[in-house]
C-alpha cells in the first residue's frame, strides 16, 4: 500500500471553528475511510467498517469505490496526500479492477477486494450491477480527467481507465432493443431479475454513461423511451408548499439528489423534462421542511437535526424518506446537500458535531444514522454514505468534481446527444 499521508489532526470538537475548519475536519476525516480504512491488498472501498474493529471478508463496494477514487482526487488536490500516492494508490485498485470478474465489461454490486470475485449480493445477483458499474466509472473518468501530465505515470494511469471504458458494453444491458437499460445480468440467471432501470432516481449518470461510450452506446431513444417514460417520472405536484418537477411523492430518500451528481453538475443544467438545479434543490428544501415540521413527533428532528435518505436502521439497512419516516437521520442526507442548502447543512453540521459528537463521530466521521427518538446510534459507516459527503461538500466548496466531470469529451458529446442544455457545453 502506499505511504500513509500527512497525519491527521487531532479531535478538535472541544475547540471552536470557523465553518470552513469545520468542513475541513470533516471531509479530511471522511477520507480516511477510503484511505486507511480501504481494503488491505487492492485499496478498493470496503462495503462499510466499524467503529473499532472491521469483521474479516467484508467485500468491497463498487459504487464506494467510485466515490474513493473521487475523493482520492479532492485530497490529492488539498495536499492530503501527494500526487504520487494517490496516483499509487490508483495504480494499486486498477490492478484488482483489471483482473477481477466483469461481465460485458461490468462490475458486480460486490467482489473480493484481494481476488476481484464477486460476492452475490442476492440470490439471482450474482453478476452486473450496471448502476454500481456507472458509479465507479463517474469516478475512474474523473481520475483521468484529473491526472493530465505528459509523464509515463499519470499516461499509463489514463490508458488503464481507458481501456476499461472502452470495453463497458452498455449496448449489452439494453436486451435487443426493449427501449430501456436493464438493472442486472449474470452469467448463472440471465436477467431474471427484469429491474428496468426507469426514473426518477439515482440512475441519471447510467443513461448519460451509456450514451457517451466511446464503443457501445445507446441510442438517445433509450433516455426518452426507458429512462423518462416511468409512471413517477414527472410529479410537478407541491410538498411542503413546494413545487417538485420529478419523481415519487415528496422526492423519495435524498441520495437521489447526490449519488449521479458527484459528477453531473446541476447548475444551469436542464433538458425537455426539468432544470435539475431546481429539481434537486427543491428535493431538499422539501426534506428540510418535512424534518422540521416533524408529523410523527420524533425526538430530536428540528431545524438543525435533519436528513432522510438511504442507511442503517436498528433493523437493517432501509430507504428512508417523508413516506417512509422511521425516526432515524442518516447524517449524510444534509451533509451531501451543501450545494442546495448550505445554510441549512451547516446548522445540522455544527449540531452532529457539537451536540451529538460523543455519540455519532468516530474514526471516519459520522456514524451511518441515528435514532434520539429510540436511542440508537449506528456503529458503522457505509462508502456510498461517507463518499457522496466529501465529494458534494468539495463541489459546494470549489466545484472541483464537477468541472472535472464535466469536461470530458465524450461527456460532453453524451449531454448533447440526450437534448440536455448546460454552461459548460457553450
Amino acid at each position: 500500500m502506499p505511504a500513509t499521508p500527512t497525519p491527521y489532526p487531532a479531535d478538535e470538537r472541544g475547540k471552536p471553528l470557523t465553518d470552513e475548519q469545520l468542513l475541513d475536519v470533516l471531509q479530511r476525516q471522511n477520507f480516511r475511510y477510503f484511505w486507511e480504512g480501504a481494503h488491505p491488498a487492492s485499496g478498493l472501498a470496503l462495503d462499510r467498517c466499524h467503529r473499532r474493529a472491521d469483521p474479516p471478508d467484508t467485500p468491497v463496494s463498487i459504487a464506494g469505490t467510485g466515490f474513493g477514487v473521487m475523493a482520492l482526487l479532492v485530497a490529492c488536490e488539498r495536499a492530503w496526500v501527494s500526487r504520487e500516492q494517490a496516483l499509487a494508490r490508483l495504480a494499486l485498485m486498477l490492478d484488482c479492477l483489471e483482473k477481477a470478474t466483469c461481465y460485458h465489461g461490468m462490475y458486480p454490486h460486490f467482489m473480493r477486494g484481494d481476488t476481484g470475485a464477486t460476492v452475490p449480493f442476492s440470490r439471482k445477483d450474482d453478476g452486473a450491477d450496471l448502476v454500481e458499474s456507472s458509479f465507479l466509472f463517474q469516478g475512474l473518468l474523473c481520475a483521468r480527467a484529473y491526472f493530465d501530465r505528459a509523464v509515463p505515470e499519470e499516461a499509463r494511469l489514463r490508458e488503464r481507465i481507458g481501456w476499461l471504458w472502452r470495453e463497458a458494453e452498455w449496448d449489452w444491458y439494453a436486451r435487443d432493443g426493449r427501449g430501456v437499460l436493464t438493472w442486472h445480468w449474470s452469467p448463472n440467471n440471465g436477467f431474471a431479475l427484469d429491474h428496468e432501470i426507469r426514473g426518477w432516481n439515482e440512475c441519471l449518470m447510467t443513461y448519460l454513461l451509456a450514451a457517451s461510450a466511446p464503443r457501445y452506446a445507446v441510442p438517445a431513444e433509450l433516455y426518452h423511451q426507458g429512462w423518462a417514460m416511468s409512471r413517477d417520472f414527472i410529479n410537478g405536484r407541491t410538498f411542503e408548499g413546494i413545487e417538485l418537477p420529478l419523481g415519487p411523492p415528496w422526492g423519495g430518500p435524498l441520495f437521489l439528489a447526490h449519488f449521479s451528481f458527484c459528477g453531473l453538475d446541476p447548475r444551469g443544467l436542464s433538458d425537455r423534462y426539468a432544470d435539475y438545479w431546481q429539481q434537486n434543490q427543491s428535493h431538499t428544501r422539501i426534506n428540510y421542511a418535512y424534518c422540521v415540521r416533524n408529523p410523527h413527533h420524533y425526538r430530536g428532528y428540528g431545524p438543525d437535526c435533519w436528513g432522510l435518505t438511504a442507511g442503517d436502521t436498528p433493523g437493517g439497512y432501509a430507504a428512508h424518506s417523508p413516506e417512509s419516516d422511521l425516526g432515524v437521520i442518516t447524517p449524510s442526507a444534509a451533509l451531501s446537500s451543501f450545494p442546495y442548502a448550505p445554510a441549512e447543512a451547516m446548522a445540522a453540521l455544527r449540531h452532529f458535531y457539537r451536540d451529538l459528537g460523543d455519540r455519532i463521530w468516530g474514526r471516519y466521521g459520522f456514524v451511518d444514522g441515528f435514532s434520539e427518538q429510540q436511542g440508537w446510534y449506528a456503529d458503522t459507516f457505509l462508502a456510498i454514505s461517507q463518499g457522496p459527503i466529501i465529494l458534494m461538500i468539495e463541489n459546494y466548496r470549489s466545484g472541483l468534481l464537477w468541472k472535472l466531470f464535466m469536461g470530458i469529451p465524450e461527456i460532453q458529446s453524451g449531454l448533447r446527444k440526450l437534448g440536455f442544455s448546460s454552461p459548460h457545453l457553450r
